[in-house]
């Protein structure tokens, strides 16, 4: 039905970029072997003094509140022992053998890339260290995301522009624009427009790739024109 005040078009504008990261997270953990508890719990200590100190000359710190965004930092926590056991023939259980495992949970996060090639012959050198995850990341305040969310205006407006041609009328006025899901009750952005894409390497690393990956960051809008009235004719 035609009004006076014209019609509503409702649309969705999206949009991608593909940024350099700002910072790369290795997770993983240093294990040590050794006779006993104590033994393996001394080990594991000593063995975080030495990387953390390899961390130290490159020009890290260990991670405190407030220094989230210095050029490296680590962080070393939530150790854990583990008796070995091994499958015995004769009695078809799991036996100890005498050795108990200390690891140590490892996190080394980098924002200088140019520490990354020494950084990777650190953890290559020292067999104790598993790297098991790294991450890249795109921080919250970097550009690239008011850029990429004018863009997905940018899109909404030309689909915009599109209904209104399509209908013959003529875009009037901004209504409204929001994040997807709040101009409809009930909805939910999309996981896979809350965060950049996270380009990470899962399992054993024994020389980690380092090479830092493009991420694609993405927006999404939902828009409310004002147009002129539409005059439909069968």
């Amino acid at each position: 039905m035609a009004s006076n005040e014209g019609m509503v078009l409702s649309v969705r504008g999206e949009a991608r970029r593909t940024v350099i990261p700002d910072a790369v997270t290795l997770s993983g953990g240093l294990t040590v072997w050794e006779q006993d508890r104590a033994a393996a719990l001394s080990g594991a200590t000593q063995a975080v003094r030495g990387l953390t100190g390899e961390l130290a000359d490159l020009g890290g710190v260990a991670l405190r509140a407030g220094n989230e965004r210095a050029v490296l930092t680590w962080s070393a926590f939530s150790a854990t022992t583990q008796i070995e056991r091994r499958h015995d023939n004769e009695s078809g259980r799991l036996e100890p053998t005498g050795r108990v495992a200390a690891s140590v949970a490892v996190a080394i996060t980098v924002r200088d890339f140019e520490l990354l090639d020494a950084l990777g012959s650190v953890l290559a050198s020292d067999e104790r260290l598993d790297v098991r995850r790294v991450t890249w990341k795109v921080d919250d305040d970097n550009p690239a995301w008011a850029a990429v969310r004018a863009d997905a205006i940018a899109a909404a407006l030309r689909r915009g522009w599109d209904y209104a041609a399509a209908l013959g009328v003529d875009l009037q006025a901004v209504e409204q624009v929001a994040d997807p899901g709040l101009l409809a009750a009930g909805g939910q952005e999309p996981a896979h427009f809350r965060m950049a894409r996270a380009a990470s390497a899962a399992g054993e690393i024994d020389t980690p790739s380092l090479d830092p990956v493009p991420q694609e960051v993405a927006a999404a809008v939902e828009a409310r024109f004002r147009a002129s009235t539409a005059i439909l004719r069968s």
